[in-house]
C-alpha cells in the first residue's frame, strides 16, 4: 500500500519537523505568567492515552503520537490495524527501547499485540483512560466518542480542490498532481475532487495530462466507480486503496499509459448516485466541469458537506474575493496555492502545525477544528491571584459608569431577576 520513497518521507516528517515544532515548547510546570492578570498557567498531564492508527500511515501515525505523548509525560497505548500490526509494532518496540534509553519509565509506551474481539471497546470505556486519540476509519472513530472517554477524533477527508481563472495554472496542474499522487492518495488530506470551469479546463486539462493524469472516457468511468467504491455498503473498497494508478485502472478493466500517476473521471453530481463524489483514498480524481463561478463554489460547498465536513477544501486563485469566499466554508484549513496532502499536516507548505491527526470541528463530531499536538493532550491549572474588577465592584456598590443609571435602578432590577 503506498509508495516505499513516500513511506519513509512520511516517517521523517513524522520525527524531525513534529520534534522540532515541539521540542521548545513548554509542557511540564509553569508554562506561563502574567502579572497584570495575576495568573500563572500550570501543565499536567491528562493520563493514560488510547492511540489507534490506521492502515494507511502506520509507521509514520505512531511516531507522532508517541511523540506528543511523551512530550505531554502523558503512558500511551497504541491500538494498531489489524492490517498493519506487524509494522505498527515494530515502531512502538523501536521507540519504546529508544524512550527507556532516555529515561522514560518502562510501559510508557505500549502496543497491543494481540487484539481480541471486543478488546479494543472494553479498554475505549475504562475508567483509568484519561484521552482517545482515534486516528482511522469512520467506525472507530465514532466507536471511541460512543465510549463516553474524552475523544480527540478526526474525520474523512472528501477535498474538493477549485482552480480559478486567475490561478497559475501550470503551478496548479503540478502540485495537484504531485500532491494527489503522493504515497498513491493515502493521506485524509489529499484531493478528492478538481472543479474547473469550462473556459479554465480547455487550458488546465492538457497540462494535467502532460503531469500523468489519465482521463477517463464514459465507460471507462462507470468501471472505475464500482472498482472504487462498493455501492451495496456505501464505502470505498479496501482493494484498491493505497494502489498505483496502473492498478486501479486494472482492477476496473482498462490500461493506462506508462507513466500515468492519477485517474480522473467527470462526474455529473453530488451524492449516492455519483460514486467518486464519496473520499476516496487513491490516486483517483473525481473532475467536475462547471458553468460558471456560482456553480463552482456550491460544487465545493456540496462536496465538503457530503463526504468532509471540517476538514480541508484547497483553492487555486490570485483573486482575494474568491479566497475569501472559499474562507466561509466549513473546513478547518483552506489551503491557497499549495498542495493539499502537504499543505493540510502543516509545517510544509504553511505553518500549521505539523501533524497526522486533523481535527475538522463539531460538524465532524470533533472536539477542535485544529491540527493536533501537545498543546491538546495538557490539562491547564491556573493560579488566580487576587486582582479586583473594579468595575464588577463599582455595579455591587449601586454605581454605575452610566450616570443615567441609578443606584435604586441597579436594586430594583437585582430583586426583579433574581
Amino acid at each position: 500500500m503506498g509508495v516505499f520513497e513516500h513511506k519513509v518521507l512520511k516517517n521523517a516528517y513524522a520525527t524531525l519537523l513534529v520534534y522540532e515544532d515541539i521540542r521548545r515548547r513548554p509542557t511540564v510546570g509553569v508554562i506561563s505568567h502574567d502579572p497584570a492578570t495575576g495568573i500563572s498557567e500550570i501543565a499536567q498531564p491528562k493520563g493514560p492515552i488510547l492511540a489507534t492508527i490506521p492502515v494507511t500511515n502506520p509507521t509514520s501515525t505512531t511516531i507522532f503520537k508517541a511523540l506528543i505523548a511523551a512530550k505531554t509525560r502523558n503512558p500511551v497505548i497504541v491500538s494498531p490495524h489489524r492490517a498493519a500490526r506487524r509494522s505498527i509494532g515494530e515502531t512502538v518496540g523501536i521507540l519504546a527501547a529508544a524512550a527507556e534509553r532516555a529515561g522514560a519509565p518502562a510501559g510508557s509506551l505500549q502496543c497491543l499485540r494481540r487484539i481480541q474481539t471486543g478488546q479494543v471497546e472494553r479498554l475505549m470505556r475504562h475508567r483509568w483512560l484519561a484521552l482517545i486519540l482515534a486516528t482511522g476509519t469512520s467506525a472507530v472513530v465514532r466507536l471511541a466518542q460512543a465510549s463516553g472517554t474524552p475523544t480527540l477524533g478526526v474525520g474523512p477527508g472528501n477535498v474538493p480542490v477549485y482552480v480559478h481563472g486567475s490561478a497559475d495554472l501550470p503551478f496548479a496542474a503540478r502540485s495537484i498532481v504531485f500532491s494527489k499522487s503522493f504515497d498513491n492518495g493515502t493521506i485524509c488530506g489529499s484531493e478528492q475532487a478538481l472543479v474547473v470551469e469550462h473556459d479554465v479546463d480547455h487550458r488546465l486539462r492538457p497540462m494535467l495530462e502532460a503531469e500523468g493524469v489519465y482521463f477517463c472516457d464514459a465507460p471507462q468511468a462507470r468501471a472505475l466507480e464500482a472498482a472504487c467504491f462498493d455501492a451495496e455498503q456505501s464505502r470505498m473498497r479496501a482493494e484498491i486503496v493505497g494502489q498505483a494508478a496502473s492498478v486501479v485502472a486494472s482492477r476496473a478493466g482498462f490500461g493506462v499509459p506508462p507513466g500515468t500517476l492519477v485517474l480522473a473521471a467527470e462526474q455529473g453530481g453530488v451524492g449516492p448516485d455519483h460514486p467518486l463524489s464519496h473520499e476516496i483514498l487513491a490516486p483517483v480524481l473525481a473532475y467536475y466541469r462547471v458553468s460558471g463561478y456560482a456553480e463552482a463554489l456550491a460544487t465545493c460547498e456540496a462536496l465538503n458537506l457530503w463526504g468532509g465536513v471540517g476538514h480541508t477544501v484547497a483553492v487555486y486563485a490570485n483573486d482575494d474575493e474568491v479566497i475569501s469566499d472559499f474562507g466561509k466554508m466549513n473546513a478547518a484549513r483552506i489551503l491557497v496555492n499549495h498542495p493539499s496532502s502537504q499543505g493540510a499536516i502543516g509545517g510544509i507548505f504553511n505553518t500549521l502545525r505539523p501533524s497526522l491527526t486533523l481535527a475538522c470541528g463539531t460538524g465532524a463530531g470533533n472536539l477542535s477544528t485544529d491540527n493536533i499536538s501537545t498543546d491538546h493532550l495538557l490539562n491547564i491549572h491556573r493560579v488566580a491571584r487576587r486582582r479586583p474588577n473594579h468595575c464588577w465592584l463599582d455595579t455591587a456598590r449601586g454605581r454605575s459608569v452610566d450616570p443615567a443609571v441609578t443606584a435604586s435602578d441597579i436594586r430594583a432590577i437585582y430583586h426583579k431577576n433574581y
